[in-house]
């Protein structure tokens, strides 16, 4: 924040800034976990269906197999972010775009693909706030001020 603005508008800007970084920090630990667990018990769909059949066709094994290993992935990610959300938010980002080329590869996905773009983003977004906020500390639950 700049030196400019009262005091009370800095502090303003501060919570405001704080309270969007915890908004993302959660998203983006609880989403990516909660669809890696459900990639092993499909209850939300139908996983095989969004894997694209080039992809498909280039990983070892059955595409169940292959949305295992992406439910894992999901959950390391989640994880990341957890506990390093400045890195995590860039893994999220560089997975959600895998996950949108592989939309696109299908080609009937295109309305998911936009709404993982808007996630990638905000992936993007979680990333650079928390270079501002010393996430060791604030895991610990103190004060990031």
């Amino acid at each position: 924040m700049t030196a400019t603005g009262t005091t009370e508008e800095r502090e303003l800007g501060s919570r405001s800034t704080k309270q969007a970084f915890r908004l993302l920090h959660t998203v983006f630990t609880v989403a990516p976990i909660l669809f890696g667990l459900d990639k092993f018990v499909g209850l939300l769909t139908d996983w095989e269906s969004y894997l694209a059949p080039d992809i498909d066709r280039l990983v070892p094994g059955s595409a169940h197999q292959a949305m295992l290993a992406v439910g894992v992935i999901e959950i390391v990610a989640g994880l990341l972010v957890a506990v390093l959300p400045r890195i995590g938010g860039y893994v999220v980002a560089v997975w959600l775009l895998a996950i949108i080329v592989n939309l696109l590869l299908i080609g009937d996905y295109y309305d998911v693909a936009l709404r993982d773009f808007g996630l990638l983003v905000g992936a993007l977004a979680l990333a650079r706030l928390a270079a501002s906020f010393p996430t060791a500390r604030w895991w610990r639950g103190r004060s990031t001020r």
